[in-house]
């Protein structure tokens, strides 16, 4: 049975939220009760409580909101479906929404005039794609592309400005997440100089493993190559061996990763020191 929750009531919201197995209704708050049905993308100015168990709450920025924060921003919010593969910006494109996502992955790709591509970040559950709005330009640095398929929620850039402009906890969440996601593109940089093609693939395993539930990712050695820009070849290569070792299992573009511990100690120091960051960054400090 689906479970609706009022706007007025956002405490219980926040506990009961962390489920994510709860199935969650939307509701116009018109008089009507009207309830918005599966496929519905505009939810604009709806009182959004979740849909099909999809909270804004999943994603890690707006739980760490205060309730009075979150209570401000939740009509505001628009439910979107992220599939793979979708383009969600063009590089050097206007921005016009500010994306938190809940179970979907974006890769932040920089295309060269060849062709040819290179992943200079990740997104997940973490973070929100868009910090360009509050940092002065509003154009996308990169082309931004569905890596793993799931939801988010978006905020459009005008209730960004407004919000961030306001100087509270939104503002500080979102310019620490920022510096961690500046700590990623320089690790990322050095990451594919100086180390090896096995280790960069066990990096980016990695951090896909650490924005998903489980220990399944849908990927295919094209798409790795193309994200740390190096022959599909060599990632062919580099898998196989990290599957006769037990470490992983691959298929047809589904792979399950069976070691975990022993994926993390074929990785290079880059992994964790971006883990690290993360949690001194993100999770270490409360917002004031």
């Amino acid at each position: 049975m689906a479970m609706a929750y009022v706007l007025n009531n956002c405490d219980t919201l926040k506990k009961s939220a962390k489920n994510n197995t709860a199935v969650l209704s939307v509701l116009r708050r018109d008089g009507m009760g009207e309830v918005i049905q599966p496929g519905t993308q505009n939810l604009t100015s709806l009182r959004i409580a979740g849909l099909y168990g999809h909270n804004p709450l999943q994603n890690h920025i707006l739980d760490a909101l205060p309730s009075e924060d979150f209570r401000r921003l939740l009509p505001h919010l628009e439910f979107v479906a992220m599939p793979f593969g979708m383009t969600v910006c063009e590089a050097d494109s206007q921005i016009r929404h500010i994306y938190f996502l809940t179970s979907s992955i974006i890769s932040l790709l920089h295309d060269m005039k060849d062709g040819s591509s290179a992943e200079t970040a990740v997104i997940g559950n973490e973070g929100a794609l868009g910090v360009t709005l509050f940092m002065g330009g509003g154009k996308s640095l990169n082309r931004a592309t569905v890596k793993s398929a799931g939801y988010g929620f978006r905020l459009k850039a005008s209730m960004l400005t407004e919000e961030f402009a306001r100087g509270g906890a939104l503002q500080q969440l979102l310019l620490r997440y920022t510096q961690t996601l500046l700590a990623q593109m320089s690790q990322t940089a050095v990451c594919n100089r100086h180390h090896s093609v096995p280790q960069q693939l066990c990096r980016t395993l990695l951090l896909t493993l650490d924005r998903l539930p489980g220990n399944e990712i849908s990927v295919t050695q094209s798409s790795i190559a193309a994200m740390l820009g190096v022959r599909r070849e060599s990632i062919a290569e580099a898998a196989g061996k990290l599957q006769e070792d037990g470490l992983i299992q691959y298929a047809r573009g589904h792979l399950t990763v069976l070691d975990r511990d022993g994926l993390e100690a074929r990785a290079c120091e880059c992994y964790l020191g971006l883990k690290h960051d993360y949690h001194e960054t993100l999770c270490e400090k409360k917002v004031s």
